[in-house]
Parts: structure tokens; C-alpha cells; sequence
């Protein structure tokens, strides 16, 4: 198997292990057929895009140990949803972005120069 690459087409690097992210739980923003949600923005995550996406319908502050999910503070690193990163992107709250972190997948939904609009150090 290939290694996975990232939106500037480097190999992908991690994104977080703590908590463990990615929708395979590997710490990566790695993607496949399975992934219908392209779980594949490297994120770190503020107060305001959490405050959004509870009110979209996406509690991602609340523990879901049923779905080892610890549930996530303000500064804690995420694979999220490329789609989900478009809409906060859209309501002016979104995240920022990890360009080493995230899948080049996701350039099929968020175009590079959003990302790097949003980008920090890794």
C-alpha cells in the first residue's frame, strides 16, 4: 500500500494521538471507501468552531465513551470532516488547519487556498 500523502503532497503526518483522532483511530487523517464523511482536515479546534458545530447538530465537546470518543477542548487536535470544515469555513468559524496533517483527499471538497487561509505551524 501506498503511504498517504498531504495536501501539499508530501507524506501525511500525524495529527493526534491524544486525543487518539482519525476515523480509522490511528492518530492520521487516512481516509477510504468506508470514510462516507472524508474525515480528513487536520484540525485544531476553538471555542467558536465548537460552539458551531454543537449547533449544527455535532456535539464534538461532550464524552462519548461508547464511541471512545473523549470529547474535545478548545487547542485539541482533529481529523475532521472536509464538508464540516467547509460549512465552519462559511460561518466564520473555522478551526485551524494542520497542511502536514491533512489528507490530500480532502482537496476534492476544500480547495488548497482555503486551507492555507486557515493553515498554522505544525
Amino acid at each position: 500500500m501506498e503511504p498517504s500523502l498531504n495536501v501539499l503532497g508530501e507524506p501525511l503526518a500525524a495529527c493526534s494521538n491524544e486525543p487518539m483522532t482519525g476515523f480509522f483511530r490511528d492518530g492520521c487523517c487516512n481516509t477510504g471507501p468506508e470514510d462516507l464523511g472524508r474525515h480528513t482536515v487536520c484540525v485544531v479546534v476553538t471555542a467558536e468552531f465548537l460552539a458551531l458545530s454543537k449547533y449544527l447538530g455535532n456535539d464534538l465537546s461532550t464524552p462519548r465513551p461508547e464511541f471512545r470518543f473523549p470529547g474535545l477542548t478548545p487547542g485539541d487536535r482533529w481529523c475532521l470532516c472536509a464538508a464540516r470544515f467547509m460549512q465552519a469555513a462559511e460561518e466564520f468559524a473555522a478551526p485551524k488547519v494542520i497542511l502536514g496533517a491533512t489528507h490530500q483527499r480532502t482537496l476534492d471538497i476544500v480547495p488548497l487556498e482555503l486551507l492555507q487561509a486557515h493553515a498554522v505551524a505544525d
